[in-house]
């Protein structure tokens, strides 16, 4: 890498992170390579403090707003292109694409989802976030960007540590709604280290599509049995229905749109569509991806139960 790369910024947008911060780890591990960053948060909060303290450019904007994104990619060669699940996807997506259009830049990397893998203009799902992305897919392609897409498959992050965290800790139970399906979770972290590798030396991997798995491809009952192993206490897997686990998302204050995505994804695991194995990690990084074990050992300090805190 010549010295004058390292000149350009590369934007990271969702850098404040939300589940599982992909934004922010994409964020400090392109910092620690030596490169110029621009990290753009929706709003100034300690987040927004903490990235300057790494040494990241903060930018405040709306990826909706077209003036907003104009202002975070100029000067920006490189850009890592992610959101959180939102009906306004799209339009977020088409702005970026054109200013990025607009500036010339080297490498669009574009956070998508593995479901699209399976998806076509007559084969959908039942999740308005995955059609989105579906679409937003679709423009990339048409605008001639030179995009690097990441498809990962569900993250851990979201199922075993958002949703699931406070059944385990105070109910040893692994409440989820995905009946006996298998899946291969990745960790946010892996997700954020293949990212890096892309937008570290981008020139190989232009119009290449990755899709990005765990490990291991099991069922609740032995991902049950890891959480056991590895808190020491028994925790059992709790099958429930959709509604009654979504109604329990809504008390959260989880917006329509994201509570039926989530939906979506657990009917298509309770029918095997999250049963896939790639090693396209381990082509891109050299490593093997977190595993469960790894996961949970990692946030054990959130499964605890409360007297074992004390």
């Amino acid at each position: 890498m010549t010295s004058s790369e390292h000149d350009f910024p590369i934007l990271v947008t969702g850098a404040a992170g939300a589940v599982g911060a992909i934004g922010r780890h994409v964020t400090e591990i392109l910092l620690a390579q030596g490169h110029k960053v621009r990290a753009m948060v929706r709003r100034e909060d300690a987040r927004a403090e903490d990235l300057r303290r790494l040494g990241a450019e903060v930018i405040v904007g709306d990826l909706t707003d077209l003036d907003s994104v104009h202002h975070a990619v100029q000067g920006c060669k490189r850009i890592y292109f992610g959101m959180s699940v939102s009906d306004a996807y799209l339009e977020a997506t088409v702005n970026i694409a054109a200013v990025a259009r607009h500036h010339g830049v080297e490498a669009f990397v574009n956070m998508s989802q593995m479901t699209v893998s399976e998806m076509s203009i007559t084969e959908t799902t039942e999740s308005p976030q995955h059609k989105l992305h579906w679409l937003a897919e679709q423009v990339l392609s048409w605008s001639g960007l030179p995009v690097v897409t990441m498809r990962p498959t569900v993250f851990m992050d979201g199922f075993f540590l958002k949703t699931t965290a406070a059944a385990v800790r105070d109910n040893d139970a692994l409440v989820l709604p995905l009946g006996g399906g298998r899946t291969a979770p990745i960790s946010a972290v892996d997700v954020a280290r293949a990212v890096a590798v892309v937008l570290h030396e981008p020139a190989g991997h232009i119009g290449r599509i990755y899709n990005l798995t765990g490990p291991e491809s099991a069922d609740m009952t032995r991902f049950a049995m890891i959480f056991s192993e590895v808190l020491g206490r028994t925790i059992t897997y709790r099958d429930v229905p959709v509604a009654t686990w979504t109604s329990k998302l809504r008390e959260l204050g989880l917006p329509a749109h994201l509570l039926a995505h989530l939906a979506a994804m657990a009917y298509l695991h309770q029918h095997g569509r999250y049963d896939r194995m790639t090693d396209d990690f381990i082509r891109l990084t050299g490593h093997l991806p977190s595993s469960m074990r790894e996961f949970i050992q990692a946030h054990a300090e959130e499964f605890k139960q409360p007297t074992d805190a004390v």
